[in-house]
């Protein structure tokens, strides 16, 4: 497989001497069969090999091992970088070692696919209270992104009761509140309102199973939030145009790009409804336009805007890949897969940058709020 990207057998050679060849060899296989491009492949490696050099001289040549020297490798290569390279320079050098070894360890050393993250932890009390997440699914209805959060702060929570030694089964309203209290040191508003709620949920769940025999779930106070005390974060049309200037629609990822942007701005759609659209959604017939991955799972139907429908054909056209599912927002480089909400979002921000509009956490809500001006 290396033959195919390295010409010179000095070059294969010195790959496979050091220690960590032969999973170099099975990554350079596994970006192959993803359609990574031959430039993203000989970037990649030369920091594979030099991350091999590095822990062999810290006489370590067990992957366990390795794993755990991710930071001093990246902070010995960055020492060795151009000493006048700039502050963006080298924190792009940073994210793309970043990327490069949790990449390399989620295909080849955890077997995770594309997920640059270790395999899950299980499930917080998963083992005191095994149902409560398929509560959370089955009997709530909840999304994954939602019971994410929900792992996320009962995770913490889980470790707090294992810090005092506590056992769900004994919890009290003063060991709650503790733990809120020194959560807040930690968390904004928006984020102890999250956590104060979830925690009322496991609470009453934890009394209904008979675990508790007291729901003191309505006890725990959720902080309050006025509406309108914050400002919208929105923008005048004219600063929408000005970001849709910055879309170079001549290319391939720009016609994509042009075309999200306008469904955010036009229709106020939320990053995770862009994300969800499907070639079905679109009615050429009766110039309609389908939205179904709503909050709650509500669905919503719009005329379709001319500007809007010109934009989606450009691309269907001449950018979308030539793909089975019926998806419509598609990465452009390798891997190839649909665009996530966080990628949607990730885009309306890009481009607000580049005109210059000075928002508070730019993202596909500031276009959503900016719609009002059609």
């Amino acid at each position: 497989m290396l033959e195919r990207f390295f010409v010179k057998p000095q070059t294969i050679d010195r790959i496979m001497d050091c220690w960590l060849g032969p999973q170099i060899e099975q990554y350079v296989k596994a970006l192959c069969e993803r359609a990574y491009t031959p430039r993203s492949i000989y970037r990649r490696v030369p920091v594979l090999v030099k991350f091999a050099a590095f822990t062999a001289g810290q006489n370590v040549e067990r992957i366990e091992e390795a794993e755990g020297l991710f930071e001093p490798f990246i902070a010995d290569w960055l020492s060795n970088r151009h000493p006048d390279r700039s502050a963006d320079a080298r924190r792009r050098d940073r994210n793309f070692v970043t990327g490069v070894m949790r990449h390399f360890f989620s295909l080849v050393v955890w077997k995770a696919g594309d997920d640059r993250t270790r395999p899950s932890l299980p499930d917080p009390f998963a083992v005191q209270i095994p149902g409560f997440f398929d509560y959370l699914r089955d009997e709530r209805g909840l999304r994954q992104s939602s019971i994410a959060h929900y792992r996320h702060y009962l995770r913490v929570f889980e470790w707090h009761l294992g810090d005092i030694g506590c056992d769900p089964k004994s919890l009290t309203l003063p060991v709650v509140t503790t733990f809120i209290t020194t959560q807040a040191s930690h968390f904004g508003r928006t984020a102890m309102i999250s956590l104060a709620s979830i925690l009322r949920v496991f609470l009453r769940y934890l009394h209904r199973e008979h675990v508790l025999q007291r729901d003191i779930s309505k006890l725990v106070e959720i902080p309050q939030r006025y509406r309108l005390a914050d400002i919208p974060r929105s923008i005048s049309w004219g600063s929408v145009q000005d970001m849709l200037d910055q879309v170079d629609r001549r290319t391939v990822v720009g016609r994509r790009d042009y075309a999200m942007l306008l469904l955010m701005a036009v229709y106020g759609l939320r990053s995770r409804e862009v994300a969800l659209l499907t070639l079905d959604d679109v009615d050429w017939k009766r110039d309609r336009l389908h939205v179904r991955g709503r909050k709650a799972e509500h669905s919503t139907t719009y005329p379709l805007a001319p500007v809007v429908g010109e934009a989606i054909v450009d691309y269907l056209r001449n950018g979308r890949p030539d793909v089975q599912s019926r998806l419509l927002f598609w990465r452009h480089l390798a891997p190839q897969s649909p665009l996530t909400h966080s990628a949607v979002s990730a885009t309306a921000s890009k481009y607000l940058h580049r005109a210059g509009i000075p928002v508070s956490r730019p993202g596909s809500h500031t276009l959503r709020h900016a719609s009002s001006a059609w």
